[in-house]
């Protein structure tokens, strides 16, 4: 009887001690899956050996669990700086599944990077934009826009009140990097990535003072132009647009609209 009083007690004793042990497990579990969160990293989709040169259709997006207190000591990439890994050579041999590391780059020359891309004697300056100034964030690296400029001026009339006038700055500007994107792609589903506030545009000296001026001045906005069109309008550097020359010109504009889509 004292035995079997015994045996029972170490069962029991013993079942114990399992729930308190998982129960302590489950709670350490809980408390790091608090503590971390889902990031999307840069993996390889074959095989590749030092010095070969990355493609976008070389990576892929993988989301992963990852402690928050350590992610900013990491050397994984985020998915969001592809466009920067895009074109960089490997300093070693990878394999399919692997998740891209910074360690596995090679250093990045100026003239693999963003300076590289800049005309010799031009100069890249970014202008704050917004989902309605920059065309609805379809602009993209190597487009081609021309700036647009709304100011604020004193009446002609030289009373105290203001006029609102409109006009093209410049035309067919290249557009060099969208947000810190310097490299056109697209995700695996095919859309463009469009989070950005800042285009960075390719300008000579003289047309950083003027398009720095204007946007302390007033308020700048992007037309994005068709890729093959690099064409010049020498009207537009001789007017500019206020209410008053808008309802003059409306229905000249109506004409020419009519007109083109009769040729078209």
């Amino acid at each position: 009887m004292r035995q079997r009083f015994l045996l029972l007690g170490a069962v029991f004793f013993g079942v114990l001690a399992f729930l308190l042990t998982y129960t302590q497990i489950d709670k350490e579990k809980r408390r790091l899956m608090g503590t971390s969160e889902t990031v999307s990293l840069i993996q390889v989709r074959r095989n590749m050996v030092e010095g070969e040169e990355l493609k976008e259709t070389d990576l892929r997006r993988i989301e992963v669990k990852r402690q928050r207190d350590t992610s900013s000591l990491s050397r994984e990439i985020p998915w969001r700086d592809l466009s920067r890994i895009v074109g960089r050579k490997l300093d070693t041999t990878v394999v399919a599944g692997q998740i891209l590391l910074t360690t596995d780059l090679k250093p990045l020359s100026r003239r693999q990077g963003f300076t590289g891309i800049i005309q010799e004697g031009g100069r890249a300056v970014a202008i704050a934009v917004d989902s309605v100034s920059a065309v609805n964030h379809l602009i993209q690296p190597n487009d081609n826009v021309d700036i647009i400029g709304t100011f604020r001026f004193p009446d002609a009339q030289q009373d105290s009140s203001l006029d609102t006038v409109t006009m093209t700055i410049l035309q067919n500007v290249k557009v060099l990097a969208v947000g810190n994107q310097w490299r056109e792609f697209r995700s695996e589903e095919g859309s463009v990535h469009r989070s950005y506030n800042t285009v960075t545009l390719q300008l000579w000296p003289a047309e950083v003072e003027m398009i720095v001026f204007a946007s302390q001045k007033g308020r700048l906005s992007l037309s994005l132009r068709n890729y093959e069109d690099s064409s010049l309008d020498r009207d537009l550097e001789k007017r500019s647009v206020n209410f008053k020359l808008l309802e003059k010109e409306i229905p000249k504009y109506n004409k020419q609209r009519e007109e083109r889509r009769r040729l078209n």
